[in-house]
């Protein structure tokens, strides 16, 4: 892709664009668009979207003023609902752009960098394709001139620095080194985090007496004055939560390398800054020691279905099945789940409904599935009249493939009597070699 790129790397970047993009009213080729280039800028936009036409003409001036000439190339990646509106808005931006009838391939970019609203910059490197940060607009907007250009993030160490607030104390990272920690992003101004705080600083007066000097929690503000962030810091610490706090000068440092996008999160990662357990807010206030470091099981509940958006995600319909079934279809499946959790990038989720309420509740209406109410052992004869309100198995519940990334696909099954994972492979299967009907969510 980038100066002097082989043939490997040139057909690196017609895999991730095609084979053609657009210069102005010209195509080119792909192999060989990046030639010269340190970097590569994934602009995700649309002329329909407000803030996306507040930051095109800031971001086409900084690189015109300079990051073309550093060594940064931009492809606009659509997403506009007609090509005219496309070459319209595209009329405006000085860069490349993936052809307006690539849609497969927009949809493609997508799903690969999970973006999950615009406008959204991926940086990537222009010599290998790898990503540099998925926060290209924050890395932009505070560096519009290039002097730390091409933003590759620091590491955990370097982001974390070397001092810590503890209460009215400084201390260094004697304080956290071998630690398993719970970075908490939560801010003053927040109404959400001022709800969980309370019960975080509960549950880890609590949790702190059992695993010791194993654990730790850091602070990460997102308070606008440092007055702020210390105010509600000592409400932390009043509260019970004693624990560590970010310096303000440092306190966003730690927001790209987690692409924190909303707060409050709680993260619980090991001491090299490896994410463990990235819905932590699930873990207050039932999580307990013997449970330490807190990695989420193989399969989790459905009523907290972090990841769902991002990652296709089997969920198992359990609801009308008894507690002793649901805890055997769990148990059995495990096995076949973890294979995916232990990815380094799960390919698949898993998630298993076990009460007829909330999420579950959500799914089955959102994919057109008859709901749980009340299911009798037998059917009745048509002399006692109807007492089955619903008709659902519980010697093979339904399975839901949710592809909530591809533009809110789904795919309906049915689980195998063995309980070993077949009835999933074969969706899972059917749904690649598309043999399996793709259904859309409404």
């Amino acid at each position: 892709m980038g100066s002097g790129a082989s043939a490997g790397i040139k057909d690196k970047a017609v895999e991730l664009f095609g084979p053609k993009l657009c210069k102005g009213g010209e195509e080119i080729d792909t192999a060989t668009a990046f030639e010269g280039k340190k970097a590569v800028a994934l602009y995700f936009s649309a002329h329909w979207c407000p803030p996306c036409r507040g930051f095109t003409p800031k971001f086409a001036e900084f690189y015109k003023n300079g990051l073309c000439d550093k060594g940064l190339e931009v492809v606009f990646i659509s997403s506009d609902r007609d090509e005219a509106s496309f070459k319209e808005y595209y009329g405006e931006q000085p860069w490349l752009a993936l052809p307006f009838s690539a849609r497969d391939k927009k949809a493609e970019l997508s799903k690969k960098f999970k973006v999950e609203g615009i406008p959204t910059v991926v940086i990537v490197n222009a010599e290998n394709g790898e990503v540099i940060t998925k926060d290209g607009r924050s890395a932009v907007m505070k560096d519009p001139s290039g002097e730390k250009f091409p933003w590759i993030p620091p590491t955990f160490q370097e982001a974390l620095g070397e001092k810590f607030m503890k209460g009215d104390a400084v201390v260094g990272k004697e304080a956290i080194e071998g630690k398993t920690l719970g970075l908490y992003f939560s801010a003053h101004w927040c109404p959400p985090c001022r709800a969980f705080t309370p019960q975080l600083a509960k549950w880890y007066s609590g949790i702190k007496k059992e695993v010791g000097d194993k654990f730790e929690i850091i602070f990460c503000s997102g308070d606008r004055s440092e007055e702020d962030m210390k105010s509600y810091y000592k409400e932390q610490c009043d509260a019970g939560g004693d624990w560590l706090c970010l310096p303000f000068d440092v306190k966003d440092n730690l927001d790209p390398l987690f692409e924190i996008s909303g707060i409050p999160t709680f993260l619980i990662v090991s001491p090299d800054g490896k994410v463990i357990n990235k819905s932590g807010r699930g873990l207050v206030p039932s999580a307990t020691a013997d449970q330490f470091p807190w990695k989420p099981p193989p399969i989790g509940d459905i009523s907290a279905p972090d990841g769902i958006n991002e990652t296709p995600s089997i969920c198992l319909m359990l609801e009308s099945c008894e507690a002793s079934l649901q805890k055997t279809i769990i148990e059995k499946l495990t096995p076949f789940a973890q294979k995916y959790a232990d990815q380094e990038e799960p390919e698949f989720l898993f998630f298993a409904a076990t009460k007829a309420d909330g999420v579950a509740a959500q799914i089955r209406g959102m994919t057109g599935l008859e709901a749980v109410t009340t299911v009798s052992k037998h059917e009745s004869s048509p002399t006692e009249g109807p007492k089955l309100v619903r008709t659902l198995s519980s010697d093979t519940p339904t399975i839901v493939l949710l592809d909530i990334p591809d533009e809110g696909g789904y795919y309906v099954g049915r689980m195998a009597k063995e309980m070993d994972g077949s009835g999933i492979q074969a969706m899972i299967d059917g749904r690649k070699n598309k043999t399996l009907e793709r259904k859309q969510l409404g």
